[in-house]
């Protein structure tokens, strides 16, 4: 291994974007994970209904509400998925920055890659978290027009 302070000193310079998205991506994550919890605590209130009333306890707008919370669970799911394999792919890069300077090994097309699939994994987390968003706003204005108070 041919490590020399000044090449450490250009791979940490190197890594600091990929740090910097990894942070982003760390706050994403918990952005997600929220909605994530919200969403279970409201379809917990909805199937405690159902277990203690069967399914004639619930009003047809409290079904649809279920259903769009299960929706919205889905795409959560696959956000948080995808900013997972993001932030994975970011630490795999920051990974072959060094492993590549230490081993002098030509690393940069590898390097590439993984940044690209992982901003890719991003924008498919951002999207999948956008379609969530619009469903739960679709959830919103149906209540709002019914004049439905839901909590029981």
């Amino acid at each position: 291994m041919n490590l020399h302070l000044g090449n450490i000193g250009q791979i940490i310079q190197l890594a600091i974007a990929p740090v910097f998205l990894l942070t982003g991506v760390g706050t994403n994550l918990t952005v997600l994970t929220n909605r994530l919890a919200r969403i279970i605590d409201r379809s917990r209130v909805l199937e405690d209904i159902v277990s203690t009333q069967g399914a004639e306890g619930l009003s047809p707008n409290m079904r649809i509400e279920l259903d769009e919370l299960y929706q919205r669970s889905h795409l959560i799911n696959r956000a948080i998925t995808l900013s997972s394999t993001c932030a994975l792919l970011i630490c795999l890069v920051i990974a072959a920055l060094f492993l590549g300077d230490a081993l002098d090994l030509h690393l940069d097309k590898i390097v590439a890659t993984l940044f690209v699939s992982g901003v890719l994994a991003l924008i498919g987390s951002f999207i999948y978290f956008l379609r969530e968003i619009f469903v739960a706003t679709k959830t919103l204005r149906r209540q709002r027009e019914h004049g439905a108070r839901f909590l029981p």
